[in-house]
């Protein structure tokens, strides 16, 4: 089990040297807003801009962080959104990536009581969709050409779990 902790201002330029071009930086974070070159002002001026928004960080054994992710619950704390999941190069391909999104499903479904937790990822991101497929996530529908790349329209698979179908419930769906 890995262990989350909230994002504090120095992590922000160790998550932005995570972010090696222009195309990498979108799929990591969607239509955020980031320009390139990004920077660590960028990262945390955004975070700063959402106040419901946790975002939380993974430790390596150095106390380095080795992974980022934002959790958005909405108004009502119906829902949440998952976004912005980004593994250091370094860290990956080592089951941080399924660690940190079940440590993220524990605090929504656990902590914020939230019913329903969402997640958009892009078509070609083919491990990401995998991942959140075993996880128990499931794909609800495609919002199409959302996202501007390089003159290329990417569209967007929209992906969720309810309470009742995480794993960790208990409950059977």
């Amino acid at each position: 089990m890995i262990a989350l902790r909230e994002f504090e201002t120095p992590d922000a330029a160790v998550v932005a040297s995570w972010v090696q071009g222009p195309e990498e930086l979108t799929t990591w974070s969607g239509n955020s807003g980031f320009t390139w070159p990004f920077t660590a002002e960028q990262l945390t001026a955004a975070h700063a801009a959402v106040p419901r928004r946790r975002v939380l960080v993974a430790d390596g054994p150095d106390g380095t962080p080795i992974s980022h992710l934002a959790l958005t619950p909405d108004a009502r704390g119906w829902s949440a959104r998952i976004g912005m999941i980004l593994v250091s190069p370094a860290a990956r391909g080592r089951g941080i990536g399924a660690a940190v999104i079940e440590a993220a499903m524990r605090i929504a479904f656990e902590e914020l009581q939230v019913h329903r937790l969402d997640l958009g990822v892009y078509p070609h991101n083919t491990r990401a969709i995998g991942l959140y497929e075993r996880l128990g996530f499931r794909r609800e529908g495609v919002h199409r050409e959302v996202t501007l790349v390089d003159g290329e329209w990417w569209s967007s698979v929209n992906m969720s779990i309810l309470s009742h179908e995480w794993p960790g419930s208990g409950a059977r769906s």
